[in-house]
């Protein structure tokens, strides 16, 4: 029978556990929207009912490069999440509070490429 991997981690000395846990949170820290749709174990079918959308939209959206920060921010929040804007400047981060404003003013896009 397989060892699972968290009986695996529990054997690991602290400092590697920890150093396993900033990677992690590192690499969930970049996603793109299908990876974090899987990382958070969602199909895209199981979003789509969430969304009021079919699975063919829900892959659409995903491999878009650009949609309305609205558009992007129902998805997110489909997943449970919340969606922030910052932005980075030599002397320190900002936290965007546009999203607020954003509810209903911009049309929903048809979406396609």
């Amino acid at each position: 029978m397989a060892t699972k991997f968290r009986t695996i981690r529990e054997a690991m000395p602290r400092e590697r556990q920890d150093r396993i846990r900033r990677r992690t949170e590192e690499l969930l820290a970049e996603l793109p929207l299908q990876e974090l749709r899987q990382a958070r174990a969602l199909s895209q079918k199981e979003l789509a009912e969430v969304l009021g959308l079919n699975q063919a939209t829900i892959s659409k959206l995903e491999r878009r490069t650009d949609m309305y920060l609205s558009s992007l921010r129902r998805f997110v929040e489909a997943m449970g999440g919340e969606l922030e804007i910052t932005a980075s400047f030599p002397e320190g981060r900002v936290r965007i509070q546009l999203l607020e404003e954003l509810e209903g003013e911009e049309p929903e896009p048809a979406v396609g490429g």
